[in-house]
């Protein structure tokens, strides 16, 4: 059955494939090899095969190059515009400090020209006063020196007559009419010495009325410009300010519980800001003063906004480019096999990539814990924690405060660890919580 059937093979393959024969010649014989048709195909299949399996492999081979490159071009890119980002968001929040520093000065030069104009207007009041009383004084004088005049010249005419009466003649006691005379000449002197005060006083008081009106012009300009300085500030606060408060509504935390708890624990140098109270003999406060005071409190809200912040971890505990090779969340364990839950962040880097505390705090724990194996535990105001375990190298110790930003550590593999990575958790209240919340809220503020 098999020879019959290479037989038929033979016949159906000889109309394309003839038989062939190849001769091998020495020095005393010659030999033939036949090749049947079979023989020929068998060869032939086998090349194609052998010629179709290495181009297959070698296009499997540059499509996984290529994919490869292409991967490694995109995380290239991917960093790169990160840290574009981090840079350009870093650049904004120092501008915008920048301004804050600089609107704050301009504010307090403002006031300090507003209590110059002030003091200088208040002085001004007292002087238009004092020239008021001056006048009153000086005309109550002026009549009482006019009714004795007028007295004198009646005592003097009503003694003429009587002179007249007696001796039918004025001029027998020239004495006394000289003495009348004298005394006629001296109070009409201090009438028009009186009068010439007078007319200078009227003078000096439209001056003062002009100053006055010109300070009172000079003070609404003022009032008008803080105000426009005010409006800029007011803005530049809310621009500051807006971010972190929604930061902070992302993840659910209360601002105003944040800033009691910031403003009863806060110890830093100068204490906050006060407000500012300018004296005006017993009137209520104006409304620049208002608005200073108001526009104070916003900067000290700012202030200890910032602080809450640095105290919350917002912050990635690595400034490398990393692989996330574990979510948070249910998963299969690479050790183990089995599903359990994974209460933390995995991020892969090279080993000895430092890591950093993402919140002001105080470290708890440092050093081996089990499956954790080289472990660093921070605690943090309002009932944070932060994990950071697998750690090649511990940098700091028990009890040590450290800062947001703190390089504390390297990464590494030791403890239950398939590789080089930093186990990173979050935990409120001992419960652990999706770090990757506080992360994607501060993306656009940090």
């Amino acid at each position: 059955m098999k020879t019959r059937l290479i037989r038929k093979i033979n016949l159906a393959a000889g109309r394309y494939l003839p038989e062939q024969r190849l001769y091998l010649r020495t020095d005393s014989s010659t030999r033939f090899m036949r090749l049947t048709p079979f023989t020929q195909a068998f060869f032939i299949g086998t090349a194609a095969l052998f010629f179709g399996w290495t181009i297959f492999a070698s296009s499997a081979y540059l499509v996984s190059a290529l994919s490869a490159n292409s991967a490694n071009d995109q995380a290239r890119l991917q960093k790169i515009d990160y840290e574009m980002r981090l840079n350009k968001i870093s650049g904004e929040r120092n501008k915008r400090a920048l301004e804050a520093q600089k609107a704050q000065e301009r504010f307090y030069v403002a006031l300090k020209q507003i209590s110059g104009q002030q003091t200088s207007l208040l002085a001004s009041e007292d002087r238009r006063r004092e020239l008021e009383t001056g006048i009153d004084v000086i005309q109550r004088t002026l009549r009482k020196v006019m009714k004795s005049r007028d007295r004198a010249q009646l005592q003097s005419d009503k003694l003429l007559a009587e002179l007249q009466s007696v001796t039918g003649s004025s001029s027998t006691q020239a004495g006394l009419a000289e003495e009348v005379e004298l005394t006629l000449d001296y109070v009409n002197s201090a009438l028009d010495k009186t009068v010439a005060e007078r007319d200078t006083m009227e003078v000096t008081t439209e001056k003062m009325v002009q100053r006055v009106a010109k300070l009172k012009l000079k003070a609404k300009l003022t009032r008008e410009r803080n105000q426009r300085i005010f409006s800029r500030l007011e803005d530049a606060v809310s621009v500051s300010m807006t971010p972190l408060q929604k930061m902070f509504e992302r993840v659910g935390l209360s601002t105003d519980k944040l800033l009691k708890d910031v403003r009863a624990g806060y110890s830093g140098i100068g204490g906050p800001l006060m407000p500012i109270s300018v004296s005006t003999m017993g009137q209520p406060q104006d409304a620049s003063s208002l608005q200073a005071n108001k526009l104070l409190d916003e900067l000290d809200q700012l202030n200890m906004l910032r602080i809450a912040a640095e105290r919350t971890p917002f912050l990635l505990p690595l400034r490398t480019s990393y692989r996330l090779s574990s979510p948070f969340g249910m998963r299969r364990h690479p050790v183990t096999k089995k599903i359990s839950m994974h209460p933390a962040l995995d991020m892969a880097a090279p080993l000895g990539t430092p890591v950093y505390t993402t919140a002001d705090g105080v470290v708890v724990f440092a050093g081996w814990a089990g499956g954790y194996g080289k472990v660093i535990k921070i605690r943090h105001p309002e009932g944070f924690e932060t994990r950071y375990a697998h750690l090649s190298k511990i940098r700091v110790k028990k009890g040590q405060r450290v800062s947001q930003g703190d390089r504390i550590g390297d990464m590494g593999s030791t403890g239950r660890s398939t590789g080089s990575h930093v186990h990173y958790e979050v935990r409120i209240g001992g419960k652990p919580v999706n770090p990757s919340k506080f992360i994607k809220a501060a993306r656009n503020v940090f």
